[in-house]
């Protein structure tokens, strides 16, 4: 039996995130489809964490076991030509069988762009938080710094609790917790870099960074906020379009 691992990227306007559903659609649900016409069974796909409705991926990972002949390059080019515009497959190559696109990563970066131009581009808006209004920069890369370390992430997480990467406790490590301006296209990105995410993690954050641009907190509110292990005492969820799934780090290399 063949481990096969697929390198990703999609548009995640259109779908109800990257988890199957029963009613709704979703990445997985139409990769294991496409699978299926391939191979004539049943695929079930693992990925390296469940994106939410809406939000996007450059270097989505995921993994499925077959035993099919059919080379990696043809699994590319075959996908492609089965799966909708908005999804498609960069690279597919044979892994070692006991890798696993969720339970093998130990980082992941995530960006959140947000545009603050007056009027946001049609060309951008899919993928960026329109906010024209005033940032307090300088308030918000403080703020940012304050999350970087091992911390109980329970203010960030989702009102039922639920994480991404299937994690049971809320202590997560932010390696890396950033905020970049890019003058010449006046977008504001949020880089984050950790071992794993809580449901919504990031869009919370991004919505309590924007709250301490707004001077609504200040920079040394983020670690009160943390401490307080209550949703209740963070800004807003930010929404989902301007979040993207960036880069999955493995033992063996990353994936970018």
């Amino acid at each position: 039996m063949r481990n096969i691992r697929l390198i990703l990227a999609y548009d995640g306007t259109d779908f109800h995130g990257w988890q199957r559903q029963p009613d709704a659609p979703s990445i997985q649900a139409f990769l294991e489809g496409a699978l299926h016409k391939l191979t004539g069974f049943p695929t079930p796909v693992i990925g390296s964490g469940r994106t939410d409705a809406g939000v996007h991926a450059s270097n989505q990972v995921a993994n499925f076991k077959t035993a099919s002949s059919i080379p990696c390059s043809n699994f590319v080019r075959a996908l492609n030509n089965l799966l909708p515009p908005t999804v498609r497959i960069k690279s597919a190559d044979d892994v070692a069988p006991g890798f696993h696109a969720r339970y093998s990563a130990l980082r992941k970066t995530y960006l959140y762009r947000i545009s603050t131009t007056p009027v946001c581009s049609p060309l951008l808006w899919r993928f960026v938080y329109h906010h024209p209004s005033y940032l307090d920069r300088g308030a918000m890369t403080k703020a940012a710094a304050h999350l970087e370390g091992e911390h109980d992430f329970t203010s960030f997480a989702a009102a039922d609790g639920q994480a991404e990467d299937d994690g049971k406790s809320n202590v997560r490590r932010i390696f890396r917790s950033r905020l970049i301006w890019r003058p010449q296209s006046s977008l504001l990105v949020y880089s984050v870099t950790g071992n794993g995410f809580l449901r919504y993690m990031v869009r919370n954050i991004v919505g309590t960074l924007i709250e301490v641009g707004r001077g609504r907190f200040a920079p040394s509110d983020i670690p009160v906020i943390l401490a307080a292990h209550d949703r209740t005492q963070a800004g807003p969820t930010a929404p989902a379009q301007g979040l993207c799934l960036m880069r999955v780090e493995y033992g063996d290399r990353g994936i970018q």
